[in-house]
C-alpha cells in the first residue's frame, strides 16, 4: 500500500485525541476507592510550649511545662498553637486546675500560623510546698482531618518552702468475717506534703507470732490534710487466741506512724458451751422457785388457815386437834 502524508498526519491526531480525552485506569478509579484518612489520625493543628525567652537553641523546645514558686506568687509562661492546614482552626483552652488561668479562652488559629497565648499560674498563700501536677487542654470542634481534635500539655509544678511529712495511724480495729478477719484503719496526713504510705502488719498472739507483712507501697496517694479509711484482710486468723495487731506506716520525707489494736479469735463451740450451760442451769432455778410459790400459795406449806369468822382451821387432811374441838364446842355451849 503506497505511503500518503495525508493519511498518516490524520491517523496521528486521532491518536494524540484518544489519549488526551481518555483518562489513566488509575485516575479512572471513583473516589469512594480511595483510601481514607485514618481515624485515629492526629489532627493538624497541635500546641506546646512556647519557646522560652533567652533560651539556647537546643533547649527552645520543651516537652512540658515546669514552674517553680514560692505560695502567693503569681508565675506567668505562654502555650503556642500550631495550625499547619489549609482553614481557621478554633482553639478552646483551660487549665486542670484551679491555680492556670488563659488570658483568652478562645483562640482562632489562621491557616498556617502559629499563635501565642499567654497564661498565669497563680499559687495559693496555703499551698503545700513540694511538686504538683496539672495540665493545659486545647479542644478544637469542627468537620474534617486537621479541624476537630483535643491536645494536653503537661504542667509541673514545684511550690517552694519548708516540707513537713507526718503521717498517723488511727481508729485500728479487727472484726472477724466468716474464717478470715479484716483490720480496718485510719490514715492521716498531718504535713504539708503529698504522701506515698507503705503500711507493715505484725500480729501476735499468747504463744508467739502468728501474723507477718513486709512494708509495701499502698496504691493511693494521699494529700496534706486528707484522710483515708482502709481495710487489709486477714485470711487464716487463730481460731484460738489473744492477739495484739500492729500496723506501721512510713513515707518519704521520714514520716512514720503506728498503732495497735486487740483481737480475741473464740471458736462458736467455746462460745456456746458456757451460755448453753449458764441458760439450762437458770432454768432449773426458776423452776424450783415456781413450785415454792405455788405450795405457799396453796396452803401446803404447814401454816393454818383462817376461816372467815377468825377461827383457824387445821390445813387440808389433817385432823383437828383436843383445844380445837373444846373450843368450837364451847362456843354453842352458851344458853
Amino acid at each position: 500500500m503506497p505511503f500518503r502524508p495525508r493519511t498518516a498526519v490524520r491517523g496521528a491526531i486521532l491518536a494524540t485525541a484518544a489519549v488526551l480525552l481518555c483518562p489513566a485506569p488509575a485516575a479512572a478509579r471513583p473516589a469512594a476507592a480511595r483510601p481514607a484518612a485514618a481515624p485515629g489520625a492526629p489532627p493538624g493543628w497541635s500546641a506546646a510550649p512556647a519557646p522560652a525567652d533567652g533560651a539556647a537553641p537546643s533547649d527552645r523546645d520543651r516537652p512540658y511545662f515546669y514552674l517553680a514558686g514560692a505560695p502567693g506568687t503569681v508565675m506567668n509562661d505562654r502555650l503556642s498553637l500550631r495550625n499547619p492546614a489549609g482553614r481557621a482552626v478554633t482553639v478552646r483552652l483551660r487549665g486542670s486546675g484551679g491555680w492556670l488561668a488563659f488570658a483568652a479562652k478562645e483562640v482562632t488559629v489562621p491557616p498556617r500560623t502559629r499563635a501565642t497565648v499567654p497564661f498565669t499560674v497563680t499559687v495559693p498563700p496555703d499551698a503545700a510546698p513540694g511538686g504538683h501536677s496539672a495540665a493545659l487542654v486545647a479542644t478544637a470542634g469542627g468537620t474534617g482531618r486537621g479541624a476537630a481534635g483535643r491536645d494536653t500539655v503537661p504542667v509541673h509544678l514545684r511550690v517552694t518552702g519548708p516540707v513537713l511529712a507526718a503521717l498517723t495511724v488511727e481508729n485500728v480495729a479487727v472484726r472477724g468475717r466468716g474464717g478470715a478477719a479484716v483490720i480496718r484503719y485510719t490514715l492521716v496526713n498531718r504535713g504539708n506534703t503529698v504522701l506515698t504510705p507503705r503500711l507493715a502488719v505484725r500480729a501476735d498472739g499468747l504463744f508467739g507470732p502468728v501474723l507477718r507483712r513486709a512494708a509495701r507501697t499502698l496504691p493511693d496517694r494521699l494529700a496534706p490534710g486528707r484522710s483515708a479509711d482502709l481495710t487489709e484482710t486477714w485470711a487464716d486468723p487463730p481460731e484460738l487466741d489473744a492477739v495484739k495487731v500492729r500496723l506501721t506506716v512510713t513515707a518519704d520525707g521520714g514520716a512514720h506512724g503506728s498503732a495497735t489494736a486487740s483481737y480475741t479469735a473464740l471458736p462458736w463451740g467455746v462460745v456456746a458451751g458456757p451460755a448453753f450451760l449458764l441458760a439450762g442451769g437458770g432454768g432449773l432455778v426458776v423452776v424450783r422457785r415456781r413450785r415454792r410459790a405455788q405450795g405457799a400459795g396453796d396452803g401446803r406449806g404447814g401454816e393454818p388457815v383462817r376461816s372467815a369468822g377468825g377461827a383457824a382451821r387445821p390445813p387440808e387432811g389433817e385432823a383437828a386437834g383436843p383445844a380445837a374441838e373444846l373450843a368450837n364446842s364451847g362456843s354453842g355451849a352458851r344458853t
